[in-house]
């Protein structure tokens, strides 16, 4: 699907729906010089509060802030590839040791991570102890 900004003599701005920064442009010039804000928010389907959300990021930012921008936590994680490799360890070292033990082991040799974050490892590499029957 894509959209189209009505021209004068003919001539249409064809806008395609995958190239995100121009539809919002499109639908902020749209909504605030032709067509009026209800009508360009129900053409490109964004919620009214989305449209006053980016008219303030591109007044704020200009047409940068309207990309798109990288989801995910801002912080780096706590599993670093050295503390995953120390969670490892410990578990071969101690297979019989419990994930609280290994958290605890891990802080008194620097490492800040937590039982659950010892838990998923274990779980991710496959290290639960196996039961007997």
């Amino acid at each position: 699907m894509s959209f189209t900004i009505k021209g004068t003599q003919e001539k249409d701005f064809i806008i395609d729906e995958k190239d995100s920064l121009t539809r919002k442009l499109a639908m902020l010039i749209e909504g605030h010089c032709t067509i009026g804000v209800k009508a360009a928010i129900k053409k490109y389907g964004f919620t009214e509060q989305r449209y006053y959300q980016l008219l303030k990021q591109y007044r704020d930012t200009g047409a940068e802030g309207l990309r798109d921008k990288k989801r995910g936590a801002i912080k780096q994680p706590v599993r670093t590839k050295e503390a995953l490799n120390q969670i490892i360890r410990l578990r071969f070292l101690d297979p019989f040791a419990t994930t609280g033990v290994i958290a605890q082991k891990l802080k008194q040799i620097g490492y800040n991570v937590s039982k659950r974050s010892v838990e998923r490892t274990i779980t991710e590499y496959g290290l639960q102890k196996k039961l007997i029957r």
